[in-house]
């Protein structure tokens, strides 16, 4: 550590309240700061935890549930995100999905159709970073059915200095000065909920639930069924998780820890080398967490209250570069936690077993693809099914990650992917109208652009070597 970490505080803490940065907001960065300086790693060995055998599944509660629970509940969504991973620079939920609909326009579906078939008031709240709020509140206007009496449409997440990764200063950058500034990850939706004064607003309005869940997960829609399950378990928090899959052998996993048998949530930054081969056991380790998560507001609030603001959630270390864009850029750490982590700090917080449906978040242009092609149906109450089984695997080159470079290559849409198998796209390629993809499909780089012809069916492998 540097000899001059020990100011390193200090002046993230005064930056912060320069800003007006909440109390308990500052207090929780404080805490994790200390932590980086003490070395705190978050590693969870296979002997701290055990498996976890068995869960109540969606599949087994009454489809006509009682919607008393869901009348009680308010719909959060974490909206704070960019898009970056997708070379966006506005917030992802207003790039269309389907039908030159966003991720906002299908949330504001799904919202209105459970109010329809319920009576449920079911307030819909954002939780926007700075650089979401403004452009999404402008979206939302469009839908002035939407706002409950009493309930703000929105509140804004905390922001954090980034931290040089010499001496965990707060990093300065003149060329520009916003980028000295990062959100605190989902984590922070806890404290955000409280200092902005929306958990008060929903507990005094009567809503005694939420379902909280991200903005750009099309499958997380509201459910009676879950509401009631939920409020007739007593928990303070439920999470959703599904079943992994080969797929998911990279990604975390939940566990109950032997100490005190409470469930915890084990990510791959948090796993030593010599548990590797147990963490991608997906035999083993079953269950994989969505994101989407149910709280008793009244017992967050409380919990918050007696401990100041500081739920404790275990703090994640995020290495970067103070310019995303660019690597030869002052290396920065980015203190982050999980809002689903928090499910080993509540008693008796549980969760429960949803279909892979509940789950179909956009992270590449690769998801945007599938959930544009003909291999989903949108259907009115807003979500987007699949109507193949299993879907194609879809691979897209570099030309392709960035969504304006994306949408260029496929100006008119996305091509039928309803009898494809797979399909690999490597180099340039620019896909025409109406074409079909059947089986499976590899587009080799052949060095320059290539164009594939409106009406085509592509079938095999084509390129360099086809």
């Amino acid at each position: 550590m540097s000899e001059h970490a020990g100011t390193g505080l200090d002046e993230a803490l005064t930056k912060m309240r320069s800003v007006g940065v909440a109390p308990p907001a500052v207090d929780v960065f404080a805490r994790y700061w200390q932590q980086l300086c003490e070395g705190v790693t978050g590693t969870i060995g296979e002997d701290e935890i055990d498996p976890v055998e068995t869960l109540d599944a969606l599949e087994d509660l009454d489809p006509d549930a009682d919607t008393e629970a869901l009348a009680h509940t308010a719909v959060v969504k974490l909206n704070g995100g960019l898009g970056t991973s997708m070379g966006m620079d506005r917030a992802k939920s207003l790039l269309p999905v389907r039908e030159d609909q966003s991720f906002l326009d299908l949330i504001a579906r799904q919202v209105r159709h459970a109010r329809e078939m319920t009576g449920a008031r079911l307030p819909l709240v954002l939780m926007h970073s700075f650089s979401t709020r403004d452009d999404c509140l402008e979206a939302l206007g469009a839908h002035p059915d939407l706002p409950v009496d009493g309930i703000p449409p929105d509140f804004l997440q905390s922001q954090e200095p980034k931290l040089r990764a010499d001496d965990l200063r707060p990093v300065e950058w003149p060329p520009d000065p916003s980028l000295e500034w990062c959100p605190p990850g989902h984590g922070d939706l806890y404290v955000s909920l409280l200092t902005s004064g929306v958990l008060d607003d929903l507990v005094d309005a009567g809503f005694r639930y939420a379902f909280v869940s991200n903005s750009d997960n099309v499958g997380a829609s509201p459910s009676a069924a879950i509401a009631a399950w939920f409020a007739g378990s007593g928990a303070p928090m439920a999470l959703e998780v599904c079943r992994r899959t080969a797929a998911d052998r990279k990604g975390g996993h939940l566990a109950v820890r032997r100490s005190d048998q409470r469930l915890v949530l084990r990510e791959k930054a948090q796993v030593a080398e010599q548990d590797s081969a147990a963490f991608a056991d997906i035999g083993r380790h079953r269950y994989f967490n969505t994101n989407n998560l149910w709280l008793d507001l009244q017992q967050v609030r409380d919990a918050l209250a007696a401990r100041d603001g500081v739920l404790g959630l275990p703090m994640i270390r995020n290495d970067k570069t103070v310019d995303p864009t660019d690597p030869s850029s002052t290396p920065v750490v980015q203190i982050e936690s999980a809002m689903g982590a928090a499910i080993e700090v509540f008693d008796d917080a549980t969760a429960i077993e949803v279909p892979r449906s509940r789950f179909r978040p956009v992270k590449t242009t690769e998801d945007l693809l599938l959930l544009r092609s003909d291999a989903f149906e949108l259907f009115e109450d807003g979500t987007l099914d699949p109507v193949v089984d299993p879907l194609p695997l879809v691979t897209l080159g570099d030309d392709y990650a960035a969504i304006r470079d994306f949408e260029q290559r496929f100006p008119h849409g996305a091509p039928s992917l309803r009898q494809a198998t797979s399909l690999t796209v490597e180099g340039d390629w620019t896909f025409g109208q109406g074409v079909e993809v059947r089986g499976e499909v590899h587009l080799a780089d052949t060095g320059s652009a290539e164009r594939i012809d409106d009406g085509d069916v592509l079938e095999g492998h084509r390129g360099a070597d086809g």
